[in-house]
């Protein structure tokens, strides 16, 4: 590309958090002392879990979150665990509570419980149990404290539906990347392309990529902040339009129900489209490495309507000048023009 740099940014190392400094277990001899360690105050302390009908477990061990969340403050602070009533009834709970905090999931709780108290059958929680604590029965401090140190940060369980009653993504059927004509996967034949969005900043704007499998040639459609099933149809239809015929042939594409006009792209382009199996992006394996490339350009933080479809058309320009390995150091210009010179 004649003169235009455009300069890659570096993606910036985000370090992660520091592990925490192990804490030294010091449960001293004496136990009138009544000094153990914040991680061990399960281990001195259980008794009274999951030798009970479940829905009592679970209403108890609810009951002791929220009782062992009021009481971090002082039970962190001291390292001791409460005294009378309160401890008998919350023993499990202290444990359950100080793994949350470390953001543990309840599944790893469970499992680790077991781990940890191998000789002892009362201290026990299933994964469902300490669910149902945390969205069944938490209510006040336990919802905005202890409910949010899940991983999905969710108070309440996320509806779903049963597959059968789904609503089927597509109107017009999906035709199978399992139906695509072999010659397809050898990459000999030029005009079998692969397409994917990428997405901008907080999912407020998208580009259409494509890539020939062939030659890795990258062609950029233009969105700014449509998204919808039209806006990608006539975006694609506007990209490929001065392709010749040698090279529309197929258009694998993932599941997005952003194809769902699959069939009025076809017609309009002479392009067969066929789908990848869902949760299998190695099936278009050419996109996914384009579209990793092309975040040296815009990435995830970038507003991708602030770009012109002459920003677009420069970016793939630059990246079909870039000799590829896969090529054997050919560019991708120079690879389909290759090609075509022998179709």
């Amino acid at each position: 590309m004649g003169g235009s740099v455009f300069p890659q940014r570096r993606r910036e190392a985000h370090s992660s958090p520091s592990p925490q400094p192990a804490r030294t277990r010091a449960v001293a001899g004496s136990a009138t002392r009544g000094v153990v360690d914040p991680g061990d105050r399960a281990a001195d302390a259980t008794r009274a879990v999951d030798d009970q009908p479940r829905t009592q477990t679970q209403h108890r061990l609810g009951e002791g979150i929220t009782a062992s969340h009021r009481a971090s403050a002082v039970g962190e602070a001291s390292g001791q665990a409460p005294a009378g009533e309160a401890g008998r009834q919350h023993r499990a709970s202290f444990y359950v509570q100080g793994k949350l905090a470390k953001r543990w999931s309840p599944q790893q709780i469970s499992h680790r419980l077991i781990k940890d108290f191998p000789t002892i059958p009362e201290m026990r929680a299933s994964t469902e149990t300490i669910y149902q604590a945390i969205y069944v029965h938490a209510r006040g401090e336990l919802t905005r404290e202890p409910g949010k140190q899940l991983r999905r940060g969710r108070i309440a369980r996320k509806p779903h539906k049963q597959p059968a009653a789904r609503r089927p993504r597509f109107v017009d059927p999906m035709n199978s990347i399992s139906n695509r004509p072999a010659e397809v996967d050898s990459r000999k034949v030029p005009g079998h392309w692969e397409g994917d969005l990428i997405i901008g900043a907080l999912g407020g704007s998208a580009t259409a990529t494509l890539v020939e499998r062939s030659s890795r040639f990258v062609m950029l459609g233009h969105l700014g902040r449509e998204r919808t099933a039209e806006a990608v149809r006539d975006s694609l239809i506007t990209t490929v339009h001065h392709l010749p015929a040698s090279l529309r042939g197929t258009l694998t594409w993932d599941q997005g129900a952003e194809m769902v006009e699959h069939c009025a792209f076809a017609t309009a382009t002479n392009f067969d489209v066929y789908f990848a199996d869902a949760g299998a992006p190695w099936q278009r394996g050419s996109n996914e490495n384009a579209n990793g490339l092309l975040r040296q350009y815009f990435p995830r933080s970038t507003d991708l309507a602030a770009h012109s479809v002459d920003k677009l058309l420069a970016v793939a320009e630059e990246l079909n000048d870039r000799p590829r390995k896969s090529l054997d150091w050919d560019t991708p210009a120079e690879r389909l023009s290759a090609l075509l010179a022998v179709s």
